[in-house]
């Protein structure tokens, strides 16, 4: 950077380090909270303690995968056939005639 590159695109002087906002990358007395006369906001609580531990919609969308790939609706290899189809036996409740 040279001495005369501004670094978030504004006159005057330059306070804090330059983060990407909407409007560019701005420095900290350049930001939209400084030039609205707000304070700047404070960091939240984070992520939830079990954010990491929840099932995500991937994770359940296998068990569909390997439902269409057994039934033959979605193509696939015969090693991954075969092993839809187990998955699927496997999974389907044991009838007791």
């Amino acid at each position: 950077m040279t001495a005369t590159a501004r670094p978030c695109g504004a006159l005057g002087d330059h306070d804090g380090p330059v983060r990407p906002y909407a409007a560019g990358w701005r420095c900290s007395a350049h930001s939209p909270w400084a030039l609205a006369g707000r304070p700047e906001p404070q960091p939240g609580p984070g992520w939830p303690a079990d954010a990491w531990t929840t099932p995500s919609p991937q994770s359940a969308s296998a068990v569909h995968d390997a439902r269409a790939i057994a039934t033959g609706k979605r193509r696939s290899t015969p090693t991954a056939y075969r092993a839809a189809q187990a998955a699927v036996a496997r999974d389907r409740p044991k009838s007791t005639a």
